[in-house]
């Protein structure tokens, strides 16, 4: 177990993270594959994977990333990280697990999906699930609540055939001591770091500055430059021409009276003590007691909320069982039956749910209403006035746009119009034109025109945008003289590199002839350091987190102390020594212990699952479109 720990104690969380986190999009990944063939991506015993299937995947990974690193991540890196291949393996994963869950017969109920959609913060209002809320964040997502609801009961349907497969996984008290005793081991050493930039004296010459230039030319090419015009439309310039009568607003408030009605809701505290969906009945009785017991003190007359603050076992105990406003449907159904059928003050007999035994007292009972058109009429107008000022917009923009189909100049029909012509300067495609809102999605479509025609209506959010390619700069590699400046900067700091580990090495050959440190250290100027103990996840004090430094250390032994080669770190190139090295007490091992059995477990669920799809994608026939990647 030790070994395999030793080997694989970062592959799987790597593995897991990259499961979970999200990719910039990378132009050539779906664009690349789009044109020209139909909607089959793949095929896993005979249920296809579409094309849309695949978009839609990958631009989900696309969104995650984007929210993960923002701008700071580049196309070499995604390159790196193969994500077109990503989408389509875990399309066939989940494909194959669909299967294989429904040969099992594993299904979802529809309490279930509805209990875990009302479990998504992004779907709360002050900790309850808001439906307005749900609705406006999937329109915004462009995803029904069909599409949005029927992804869900797949995740469900597959996170408890991956409970099933690793249901039975057990953890030894020696595992996880092992465990314990390989993390918490603790290293001292001793190191010398010898930085880049403090090697001095370095000067290029010119034909090493030449010579460095023409072997990296591609490193100093420019980014593609565009110049464009083009003219903006803002919805909110029209509104001036908008008028929004009694009469239009009483025939939306028809239209749409359902926007205006609200069900009826309740406000409450609860008090949870949990029951597993599986537990005896001994288990459950024994439950079913303890909420008794708090019952008799709530009826009696003691402080619900201080109660709950003290014995729930719920998410809410924090907030003295605290559930906020919520509908029927917000709950799980004996839940919502039982608060729904109580007056404000009530305090509920013990009511079993899957999570358990719960107490409920009804605080508010809202009932339903309806806001009548004088209370709701500022809102329809507001929202009619920015639908009629965006058509109007919108509108205007088509009637320019037909216009230039004419051979009419797109300037002459803006002037015509009182709108004004906006020319850029030269822009690249990553910082889009100075001084522009959206100037990325503006460059983004900008860099796609031919020159001298005009774009379609572009809607960035804000407004419309009409635009016109009036010049174009190809990438292009400079002259020498151009980027002197940044050759020689580039070549002065890889020969401080070369340096700092040339004399790293030098050391460490002086250390193998017996020398000491200290000795050694004052030939080169240097100051020998201790870093004190630390174990191998720690920050090392004096050098900082350096997973590969830390790595070397525990290699060492009393036999050898010394690392055979310079480790490159983020400050430099270090030579590192032992100093000394010492195993954990065991005294915090019991305190530690089923916290350390249930992170052995999860990988190890992890790692069963991961061998069940490998054996299930040997036994099964995907095949994959010619284009796509392969698995």
């Amino acid at each position: 177990m030790l070994s395999l720990m030793r080997k694989h104690a970062s592959s799987w969380i790597i593995k897991f993270l990259l499961a979970a986190i999200i990719v910039v999009f990378i132009p050539w990944g779906v664009q690349r594959y789009t044109s020209g063939r139909s909607g089959r991506v793949a095929e896993v015993n005979g249920s296809i994977i579409t094309l849309d299937d695949y978009r839609n995947t990958y631009q989900n990974l696309v969104e995650q990333v984007r929210q993960s690193f923002g701008n700071n991540v580049n196309d070499e890196f995604m390159q790196t990280l193969q994500l077109p291949k990503r989408a389509l393996d875990q399309l066939i994963d989940r494909a194959l697990m669909l299967q294989a869950a429904e040969k099992l017969q594993i299904q979802v109920s529809d309490e279930e999906l509805a209990e875990a959609i009302g479990s998504i913060t992004a779907f709360q209002t002050a900790g309850v699930f808001d439906n307005q809320r749900y609705l406006n964040i999937l329109s915004r997502t462009q995803l029904s609540p069909e599409t949005f609801e029927n992804q869900q009961r797949e995740a469900i349907t597959i996170n408890k055939l991956q409970n099933f497969l690793s249901g039975n996984i057990k953890v030894s008290d020696i595992e996880a001591q092992q465990w314990y005793k390989f993390n918490n081991a603790q290293v001292d050493i001793d190191f010398i770091l010898l930085e880049p930039q403090q090697m001095k004296g370095i000067e290029p010459t010119a034909d090493e500055i030449q010579a460095h230039f023409e072997a990296n030319k591609e490193d100093y090419k420019t980014d593609p430059e565009l110049k464009i015009r083009y003219v903006y439309l803002n919805p909110k310039n029209y509104e001036a021409q908008v008028t929004i009568s009694a009469e239009d607003a009483s025939d939306y408030y028809e239209s749409n009276v359902e926007q205006f009605k609200s069900p009826q809701t309740v406000q409450a505290r609860h008090i949870l003590i949990k029951v597993d969906e599986n537990a005896t009945p001994e288990q459950v009785e024994e439950a079913r007691q303890r909420i008794e017991d708090v019952h008799q003190m709530a009826v009696a007359g003691e402080d619900f909320a201080e109660l709950a603050a003290e014995f729930s076992e719920g998410p809410t105990k924090t907030k003295g069982g605290d559930l906020g406003t919520f509908r029927r449907q917000d709950m799980v159904k004996p839940f919502s039956d039982k608060a729904f059928a109580m007056q404000a003050g009530e305090i509920s007999e013990p009511v079993r749910t899957r999570f358990g035994w719960h107490i409920i007292k009804v605080e508010r009972v809202n009932p339903a209403s309806v806001r009548s058109l004088d209370e709701a009429r500022s809102e329809i107008e507001a929202k009619l006035k920015g639908d009629r000022s965006r058509s109007l917009a919108y509108d205007e923009a088509e009637a320019i746009f037909d216009a230039t189909f004419d051979g009419q100049n797109i300037s002459d029909l803006a002037k015509e119009r009182n709108l004004k012509m906006i020319h850029t300067d030269f822009f690249t495609r990553k910082k889009g034109p100075a001084g522009t809102q959206n100037a990325r999605q503006l460059a983004e479509a900008a860099f796609k025109l031919p020159l001298n025609e005009v774009s379609e209506i572009q809607d960035l959010g804000n407004g419309y945008y009409l635009m016109e390619a009036l010049e174009k700069r190809p990438a292009q590699i400079p002259q020498l003289k151009a980027v002197s400046a940044a050759v020689k900067k580039d070549l002065i700091k890889e020969k401080q590199d070369a340096e700092a580990h040339r004399q790293a090495q030098a050391i460490i050959a002086k250390l193998k002839e017996a020398e000491s440190l200290t000795a050694v250290a004052d030939k080169f100027n240097m100051k020998p350091q201790t870093s004190g103990f630390f174990k191998r996840t720690d920050s090392i004090p004096g050098v900082g987190y350096e997973p590969d430094i830390a790595s070397a250390a525990f290699k060492l032994s009393e036999s050898n102390t010394l690392y055979a080669d310079a480790i490159k770190g983020q400050k430099g190139y270090f030579v590192i020594s032992l100093r000394e090295r010492k195993g954990p007490s065991l005294d915090g091992f019991e305190k530690e212990k089923s916290d350390i059995k249930a992170r052995l477990r999860q990988q190890k669920a992890f790692n069963t699952v991961e061998a069940w799809l490998k054996r299930i994608k040997d036994e099964s026939e995907i095949v994959i479109e010619d284009g796509f990647w392969k698995s």
